[in-house]
């Protein structure tokens, strides 16, 4: 057979070693056709669970158990080929396999936080629970990025790098980096306080009345926020601006405020007090008007024409166009009112007295017009 080999130019088919490495391929292709079925099989059961993270861990670690599994594989059957042979080029076997095997595990914890953060996040949209998905967010971009920045560490130290030393010229580069990136710096401790504080998320509405910034916020991330206006179009704002500036979030009010004043005619002095009270009865057993909340119907003003009262309440919905339509059932009941006390809504008027004096008289029996200046001499 050695012969034969030697005479069709395979004289690695008569090595010694053959047979072991082509018993570790056999054995690798066989766990992982075993370790597919399984958990193909794993995961049949947990979809009958609600466990997340169950899920979450079944989806992530098909591939990385695939890619450990070959290299390790590999690994150990060029060992076995570095023994028989003693090539110098096997030396790069160890640190090679176990760079691989640290970056498909860092790859697997990736992908479990990924599915988990989607699982989490589907589950709750299907059963609408109440699920701060901003602080879900902050925490699975933190968790991403520790498992980058210490699998890093590893493989250095793996490939024979100095830890200590990384770390040390880290720090003596991080303070150039922040002389040069201080924006970019201040951006990312603005995203981490709106993380942190979380003043608003996403979905919100939100406004600023020092800048001209208000929609609905679409995106928070380390750098930026996209907040949508209300005319679609996009604002991307730096994270490092709310730090700075007040922020109002209209979308966490308890109530809408309605806040009008309403005049009568003079004529009507007598009706007013009985319209108001009137006015105060149908706020206090209005279904939308929240009776809890202050609530004030009041004689306010003698206006230049008109005799003005004012209302002051709070609806119980916060929804904006739900609020206009209760808004608008409260001004029709209060003109309703007014209506039939046999009163009248004011509108601007004036009127004008004209004086009747001596020259007037006079004026008006000649048929001639005022003289309204007489000519210099």
């Amino acid at each position: 057979m050695n012969d034969l080999a030697q005479q069709l130019g395979l004289s690695f088919l008569a090595a010694s070693w053959l047979p072991q490495v082509l018993m570790v391929i056999v054995a690798v292709i066989a766990i992982n056709i075993g370790a597919y079925y399984l958990l193909r099989h794993i995961e049949k059961v947990a979809a009958r669970t609600s466990n997340v993270w169950g899920d979450a861990l079944i989806r992530a670690a098909r591939k990385p158990l695939t890619l450990i599994v070959w290299v390790a594989g590999v690994a150990f059957a060029l060992q076995i080929m570095h023994e028989h042979s003693g090539a110098p080029v096997f030396a790069f076997v160890v640190p090679t396999r176990d760079t691989v095997i640290v970056a498909a595990l860092a790859w697997f914890l990736l992908k479990l936080i990924s599915h988990a953060t989607q699982t989490i996040m589907s589950r709750s949209a299907a059963m609408e629970d109440a699920l701060d998905y901003t602080t879900l967010d902050a925490l699975s971009k933190l968790g991403r990025f520790t498992v980058v920045i210490i699998s890093a560490l590893v493989i250095l130290q793996t490939l024979g790098f100095s830890v200590s030393g990384v770390l040390a010229f880290g720090g003596i580069g991080g303070i150039a980096v922040g002389f040069a990136a201080k924006d970019m710096l201040a951006n990312f401790f603005g995203g981490l306080t709106i993380y942190l504080d979380r003043p608003f998320a996403v979905g919100e509405w939100i406004r600023s009345p020092e800048k001209q910034i208000e929609g609905t916020v679409e995106y928070i991330g380390w750098r930026h926020t996209r907040v949508r206006a209300f005319n679609k179009n996009p604002i991307y704002v730096p994270n490092a601006l709310f730090t700075t500036i007040v922020v109002e979030n209209p979308s966490r009010m308890t109530n809408r405020r309605i806040k009008e004043t309403i005049g009568i005619r003079y004529a009507d002095l007598d009706k007013m007090a009985a319209i108001i009270a009137d006015v105060k009865a149908m706020l206090q057993v209005h279904p939308e008007i929240d009776p809890d909340a202050t609530l004030i119907v009041n004689f306010n003003e003698f206006a230049a024409s008109s005799l003005d009262f004012f209302i002051y309440a709070f609806t119980k919905t916060v929804q904006w166009v739900h609020f206009h339509e209760v808004k608008q059932d409260v001004l029709l009941k209060v003109a309703a009112i007014i209506q039939a006390h046999g009163a009248e809504i004011a509108f601007p008027t004036r009127t004008l007295h004209i004086e009747s004096g001596p020259d007037m008289a006079q004026t008006a029996g000649s048929g001639e017009p005022p003289a309204l200046g007489r000519e210099a001499g």
